[in-house]
């Protein structure tokens, strides 16, 4: 199985706050994305390379209740992002994802069930578990399928000079997370820095336009 990086996902209390803090930490407008009716929610979307880009994720306070947990733990995690803005979680391409998803399961991972997603005339399948739940608070990646018959989204998103030079994985056990990490296949795809800390937790380093690194 061939995974790939695909995007990191920033979560904030809501998509106005997002915009505004954009603007300060990366210098840049991030340009709206659209909205998920099955989940709630809204985005801003900008790429950083021909397959890869950079999300900001709310609650569409104009949507319907989606009736379940929404992905990327958002339900719970609405009110600490009152603080700002921060990397909720990673997402990693597969071109098989319920193949991808049955492997973890048979390893002892559970990532969530392939999901159906649409914004706009878009529709893709990404690992959602049922309780909203980020595997190990995100340090585990979520995983994606786009459709194969499509470019990659990014190459319809604008390209504002942002790059992701790593990403910094925090967990009560670094060396539990950096085995499963390789067990699922997904532990080379992107830079990483694996550190020991109480909490799990994801930051993105990400390089602006003026060359500038934020740790998000």
């Amino acid at each position: 199985m061939t995974f790939v990086f695909d995007h990191i996902a920033i979560g904030c209390a809501s998509l106005d706050d997002g915009a505004a803090w954009a603007r300060t930490a990366f210098g840049v407008g991030l340009p709206v994305g659209g909205r998920h009716p099955r989940m709630g929610t809204h985005n801003l979307l900008t790429a950083v390379g021909p397959a890869s880009f950079l999300e900001l994720i709310a609650i569409d306070p104009e949507a319907a209740p989606p009736g379940r947990p929404r992905w990327f733990n958002l339900d719970a995690e609405t009110a600490a992002l009152a603080a700002g803005p921060r990397t909720l979680t990673w997402v990693v391409g597969t071109p098989n994802l319920e193949d991808s998803l049955a492997a973890a399961r048979a390893a002892g991972f559970d990532l969530g069930r392939a999901t159906e997603i649409t914004r706009g005339d878009l529709a893709w399948l990404i690992s959602v578990r049922d309780d909203g739940a980020l595997p190990e608070r995100g340090t585990l990646p979520v995983l994606i399928q786009w459709p194969s018959e499509i470019a990659h989204p990014a190459t319809r998103m604008r390209d504002l000079g942002l790059r992701i030079d790593h990403l910094r994985l925090d967990h009560p056990d670094p060396t539990w997370l950096e085995a499963a990490l390789g067990h699922l296949g997904v532990g080379a795809v992107v830079d990483l820095e694996i550190d020991r800390r109480p909490i799990a937790a994801v930051q993105a380093a990400v390089r602006r336009p003026d060359g500038a690194q934020v740790m998000v």
